[in-house]
Order: structure tokens, then sequence, then C-alpha cells
């Protein structure tokens, strides 16, 4: 039997209000690109690309000892990078998400995986081949970052969709001066 490879990423998946929001506001607000599906939003923190099935366990075991802290994330800038990506993104990213994203790529180089070696943008991609910077103002959301996800990327008749295979917890912000239990 022949096992075919996996297209995976680590993500922070976005909660399905947050997506619903995004949604609403995007379908009021735009009119052009092909739109991402509000059961696919998500901010990637890590890209895998192809790996064989066998990976998964080691992954979800190097996933389960990473201590991230929960955080704020606020999308208040829309953007569109080259190629049509239009994308909404924080002016200022949280210090925790950074060291979510460290800890995550440190352990993943470590175990011998290979990853991009780009700056870390996070960004929620809302359409692709979209034509142009669009004329209308940048919403606000605020976006709770309580768990992140090792997701499995898989096409069918209807499309893309990312499939989760494993989630783990980010642990409640400790007030200064208070160690975490």
């Amino acid at each position: 039997m022949t096992t075919y490879p996996l297209r995976l990423f680590f993500a922070l998946p976005c909660p399905p209000h947050l997506a619903a929001a995004i949604c609403a506001w995007r379908t009021d607000a735009l009119s052009a690109g092909k739109a991402v599906a509000a059961h696919n939003l998500h901010l990637t923190l890590a890209f895998l690309g192809s790996q064989p099935a066998s990976c998964v366990a080691p992954l979800l075991a190097l996933a389960a000892e990473i201590q991230g802290k929960r955080s704020t994330l606020q999308l208040d800038r829309l953007g569109l990078w080259r190629g049509g990506l239009l994308h909404l993104a924080p002016s200022r990213v949280p210090q925790a998400l950074e060291r979510l994203q460290q800890q995550l790529h440190a352990r993943l180089l470590a175990a011998g995986y290979v990853l991009e070696e780009r700056a870390f943008r996070p960004h929620l991609t809302l359409a692709r081949h979209y034509p142009h910077q669009p004329n209308c103002p940048a919403p606000t959301f605020d976006w709770p970052l309580r768990h992140f996800a090792l997701f499995c990327s898989e096409n069918d008749g209807r499309g893309t969709r990312y499939r989760q295979l494993g989630q783990w917890p980010l642990r409640p912000a400790t007030p200064a001066g208070r160690s975490a239990p």
C-alpha cells in the first residue's frame, strides 16, 4: 500500500465567531478575488510542505512540548502582496506570538525539518488573486489566541480544506511577579 505525502503546517485557527465576523465584513466591503472559506481562515506559524504520513506522530509530540502563552492579536491593517494576496495583519505583533513562532521554528529545525527562511509576517489571508489594493478603510478585529494546531491541507472536488490533526492550548499569561503553575 502506498501512502501519499501530506501537506502540513502549524497555525493558529481563526475562532468560528471571528471568522464569521471577518467574512461578513469581507462580503460587505470587498468584491473581487477568490475568497478564502471561513473554515480555512488561519494564521500560519510554520509551513512544512509535503511530508510523509510517518511525520505526523513525531510532530504531534514535538508540538506538545511547546509552552506558548495566550495573547490577543489585533488585526487592523488591510494589505495586498504581490500575486494578489489580500490579507489582514496587525500593526503590532504581540511578544507572546513572536515567542510561540520562534519556539516552534527552533524545535522544528532541531528535529531536522526544512523551513522557509523568510521573516515572520503574521497575517490572515482574505482572498487570492485580488486585482488591486481595496479603496476602503481597514477594519479592526481582536483575535484571542488560545491554542495552535497542526493542519493537513487536502484537496477534493469542492476545493481545499484544512483538516486539523492536533491542537495544543496556550497558557494564560501570568501577572508580573508571579510564577506560572
